[in-house]
């Protein structure tokens, strides 16, 4: 990548459609709107200009162009967008005649949203949440990633960054009187422990959340489990209202994990089926009962299916969470030692049950509060934390300048979170994520 290159790439999905959105980004731009629009509109306005070749003169479109000079553009650079339409003869002839100009490329994934992380535009934590926004499948997701791209992360680390920098300061300054001949016994500022504590209080709140964010942006996992016809499949396609698993009398018929993505009450609930678990000298079948072990040691909840008139079987051990689901409720011989029962086949208590579900992923999950959504930010918060733990030691101990090497540690790693520090790594493999007109 090179920032004095002037780059291109569509914005919109493909596909025929009515509006195609083609970017343009760099130093370069207002040649390229010469070239190919006969000159730059007002800045911010919509104007209809023709789309032209540059080297032939032909008429590419007629599109609506908007031109926005730096610094006040997405990338804070010189900016323009191209709204064509939508058809795929009319993008392709746009993006060769525009990659035919000197100086003018295409885009590499994510150049545009790097751009505007190197001019200033955005710090890492809202670059992250503009991944997460367009990643966002449910209305939980979407508000927690609004709001670290509007950055509720960002201010709470530049808060942090800003106090950290305070008590270096103070901390350096007692080091610097203690040097001087003619002062004895230099003491510390009283105020440094206190804010150091503060601190690390603040840090420790923050990651005692039990991983809210990074599990709503995995989804939570609810595994259905049991013996054979226990009526897991049958109630997976009751939850799906549609066919996604084979229904059979034939014990044994589900093998592999099949698994349903829904939203539930705008949380993401990823729902497991499951092999049957029962001793079989079947070797496919043993796979998938070993399988079905896995998924229930990992799953956030356990959905257990006991039939009626069926013989209620321990619960798989090393399974998280779990709700004994009594199944087949409109069969006669209920279920006995279950928490609920219900009957998939005539939606008896389903909507209670999906209730339930409700309920506990979002005590697990919450509703987009979370502040820490990635594992990165919170190894920098970990890392931050037991350095102000060890500052404060210190400091007990009366080493100032351990105490001060310590609280820079700290600086550095919540810096690491904005990407004020050690990011070039963080920024490859984060931007070779996005698509090529972000």
């Amino acid at each position: 990548m090179s920032s004095g290159d002037t780059i291109f790439a569509p914005a919109s999905g493909y596909g025929r459609a009515a509006i195609a959105v083609v970017r343009i980004s760099g130093p370069g731009t207002r040649g390229v709107l010469q070239a190919i629009a006969g000159g730059t509109p007002r800045p911010r306005r919509m104007t209809l200009r023709s789309l032209r070749d540059f080297s032939s003169g032909e008429l590419l479109d007629e599109a609506l162009v908007v031109w926005m000079p730096e610094p006040e553009s997405f990338t804070g650079e010189d900016q323009a967008e191209l709204h064509i339409h939508g058809g795929l003869a009319v993008r392709a002839a746009v993006l060769r005649a525009l990659s035919e100009l000197p100086g003018c490329r295409a885009a590499e994934p994510g150049e545009f949203t790097r751009r505007a992380f190197l001019n200033g535009r955005m710090d890492l934590a809202a670059v992250e949440g503009l991944a997460d926004v367009i990643d966002a499948e449910t209305e939980a997701q979407r508000r927690q990633a609004m709001r670290q791209l509007c950055g509720t992360l960002g201010s709470l680390v530049a808060g942090w960054r800003e106090r950290l920098i305070e008590v270096l300061a103070l901390l350096e300054a007692s080091l610097d009187f203690s040097d001087e001949r003619d002062v004895e016994d230099a003491a510390v500022d009283p105020r440094i422990p206190g804010l150091v504590a503060g601190l690390e209080q603040e840090m420790a709140r923050h990651l005692a959340d039990e991983r809210r964010g990074e599990r709503l942006r995995d989804g939570f996992t609810v595994v259905l489990a049991g013996p054979p016809n226990a009526g897991k499949s049958t109630l997976l396609n009751a939850l799906a209202k549609r066919d996604v698993a084979i229904v059979s009398e034939i014990p044994g018929t589900t093998r592999d994990a099949i698994e349903l993505r829904c939203d539930l009450n705008g949380l993401p609930v990823t729902f497991i089926d499951t092999a049957g678990l029962r001793e079989t000298e079947d070797p496919l079948e043993r796979q998938g009962v070993a399988r079905t072990r896995a998924h229930a040691e990992s799953a956030d909840l356990v959905l257990w299916l006991v039939p009626s008139g069926g013989d209620p079987q321990a619960v798989s051990p090393g399974a998280g969470p779990t709700l004994r689901l009594g199944t087949k409720a409109d069969l006669p011989g209920a279920a006995a030692d279950v928490d609920l029962s219900i009957s998939a086949k005539t939606g008896e208590r389903v909507s209670m049950l999906l209730d339930r579900i409700g309920a506990a992923a979002e005590a697990a999950l919450g509703q987009g509060d979370a502040v820490i959504t990635r594992e990165r930010h919170r190894q920098a918060f970990a890392e931050a934390h037991q350095s102000l733990g060890r500052a404060l030691a210190a400091l007990d101990e009366g080493r100032t300048e351990l105490a001060a090497e310590d609280v820079r540690l700290a600086l550095r790693a919540v810096g690491r979170v904005t990407g004020r520090v050690d990011v070039e790594e963080i920024l490859d493999r984060l931007f070779a994520t996005f698509c090529i007109g972000k």
